[in-house]
């Protein structure tokens, strides 16, 4: 946080000179004066089921959001906003207070707003009017709690920016989504899949209300997403042309202008594209300020490709003589071969190791259909079944992740993960069926014939014991950031609970080396590096404490 924090407050040095830009886009709002402003009634059935019109939200059995609605941007706006108005509330507590958890001083919350207003001071100019409007809708049922932040309109779009802002500033890229696509001789059936782990993490209480939301626009295709209270913006979703997107982040500089978030770019993409084709016209058009892979799938097509969208490069990659796509986190693309950040992080983070596992577990299962594409993506063993240890981010279950979805667009089905992470059961739905239920059918959506069954994995003792290590990771994390006292035999139970993870060893050896305890340490450090490493940093940050113990032992 302190490296981030320099870095704004160097940014915020020229935000005199920016100052009527911030002005315009704090008075920018789209263009409703012909529509009717009036909220929609929302009637609440009971603590499940909520209905307006034709519209509806209700939780099913996995704890998962369905949420449908229809109408033009503001209709549409009014009643995502209406009917999950409580998940969008309670997502914005927990964002913006993680963010005070984050940076607790009010000096650096103040800084941090400036920066806000100040980086965001174009991102109007590259929000289509549609998405803005729907935006403004949804904003309407925004907490007065954080108008601090920024007014509601404008803190609902700087939300829409949130994956794209701290990619940049924090290189959330560390943090790796999973992707693959077989079809041909590679699937079951022959027809295409799709799969992947979306480990966007912003803690546990962010995961836990997923919405699975259908929209019949007045205009376009209708769809469904994954996605959480107040997000419009398009991370895991299909279509009923059979067109499918999903995101992964690549390596980024850091820009000096929020321009149109990549998740509005997807948005735009599943709503008005029908083709790969029509779906790489949309992505040119548009001007990002991060790095993303955009895999796309197509029913029409038969086949998936990556759209590898930079703020200063674009190109396409496709496989050639080949039916399997896999994607982690860096570029394949001819543009991007000789690109030194994209090189770096081959090299340096776990993109690569990913990538290889998945090219190993699709060898492994050979002809693929869902139930294999799921146990792929709860895979949590690192090359050759080898155990790195729960939670690593070599893993292509990393333990984290907000969501996982299956598609097979041909078919028009989708399978979305519940909770906890990719682990509970898969909720089959019908997109021919969904979208044909009857007016005043306000009944679940899944097919539940189809689902498939949680992991075994949560019945077993390891993982009882990963859970406890996680409460206390964070306990240990709080210890080292305050420089507080572990209770004895704190470091024995916590290092037992995920033994094969490098970082309970290096964790350990950061408290002995912080109390002076130089040798313990040294012995700490030394069984992490006999273990799998995440990245090259941590190796390096590993190898620069044992310097340093011994220059300190003489």
């Amino acid at each position: 946080m302190k490296v981030v924090f320099k870095i704004i407050l160097y940014l915020l040095i020229g935000v005199t000179f920016f100052s009527c830009g911030i002005s315009k886009s704090l008075q920018d709002k789209p263009q409703i004066t012909s529509i009717n402003f009036e909220k929609p009634f929302i009637e609440k059935r009971n603590d499940s089921l909520f209905v307006s019109g034709e519209n509806f939200i209700i939780k099913n059995k996995q704890q998962l959001w369905e949420l449908h609605v229809s109408g033009n941007e503001w209709q549409r706006g009014l009643l995502i906003g209406g009917l999950s108005e409580d998940l969008f509330l309670k997502q914005e507590r927990i964002f913006f207070s993680k963010i005070q958890e984050m940076v607790p001083s009010k000096f650096k919350q103040k800084v941090l707003r400036q920066f806000l207003k100040w980086y965001n001071r174009k991102l109007y100019l590259h929000i289509p009017e549609e998405f803005k409007t729907e935006i403004y809708g949804i904003s309407e049922y925004a907490s007065d709690d954080f108008n601090s932040i920024a007014p509601k309109y404008l803190r609902s779009l700087y939300l829409h920016g949130a994956h794209d802002i701290g990619h940049a500033l924090q290189d959330l890229a560390l943090v790796g989504c999973s992707s693959m696509a077989v079809w041909g001789d590679k699937s079951e059936d022959g027809s295409l899949l799709i799969g992947r782990n979306f480990d966007f993490y912003a803690g546990d209480d962010f995961a836990k209300d997923k919405i699975i939301l259908f929209v019949k626009p007045n205009k376009g295709i209708p769809y469904m997403s994954v996605t959480w209270g107040g997000m419009i913006g398009v991370l895991s979703g299909m279509n009923t042309e059979g067109l499918t997107v999903t995101i992964n982040a690549g390596k980024s500089d850091i820009p000096l202008v929020a321009k149109t978030p990549i998740s509005i770019v997807t948005r735009e993409i599943l709503q008005y594209a029908s083709t790969i084709e029509e779906a790489i016209a949309i992505a040119k058009k548009r001007e990002v300020f991060v790095s993303e892979s955009i895999m796309v799938g197509s029913s029409k097509d038969k086949k998936a490709v990556l759209i590898e969208i930079a703020p200063d490069n674009f190109d396409v990659y496709e496989v050639q003589n080949s039916s399997q796509l896999v994607c982690s986190n860096h570029f394949q693309s001819e543009a991007y071969q000789s690109d030194e950040r994209n090189v770096n992080h081959i090299k340096e983070s776990h993109s690569q190791y990913r990538f290889d596992r998945m090219n190993e577990l699709l060898e492994e299962k050979d002809k693929m259909n869902p139930k294999k594409m799921a146990e792929i993506l709860r895979n949590k063993e690192g090359h050759s079944e080898q155990n790195i240890g729960f939670g690593n981010e070599k893993s292509l279950n990393q333990l984290r992740a907000h969501h996982a979805v299956i598609f097979k667009p041909e078919q028009l089905m989708v399978w979305v993960s519940s909770n906890p992470y990719q682990l509970g059961e898969f909720v089959a739905y019908d997109l021919k069926e969904v979208f044909t239920k009857t007016k005043g059918d306000f009944t679940i959506s899944a097919k539940v014939s189809e689902n498939i069954a949680k992991d075994k994995f949560l019945e077993t003792k390891e993982y009882v014991d990963y859970e406890k290590f996680r409460i206390l990771d964070r306990k240990l994390e709080k210890v080292l950031k305050e420089k507080l006292t572990l209770e004895t035999g704190f470091a024995r139970e916590y290092q037992s609970l995920n033994a094969d993870f490098w970082l309970v060893y290096a964790r350990i050896g950061e408290y002995y080396y912080q109390r002076g305890w130089f040798k313990a340490a040294e012995v700490e450090f030394k069984k992490a590096l006999e273990k799998e490493i995440t990245t090259v940093p941590d190796r390096e940050k590993i190898e620069d404490y044992l310097k340093k113990i011994n220059r300190k032992l003489g």
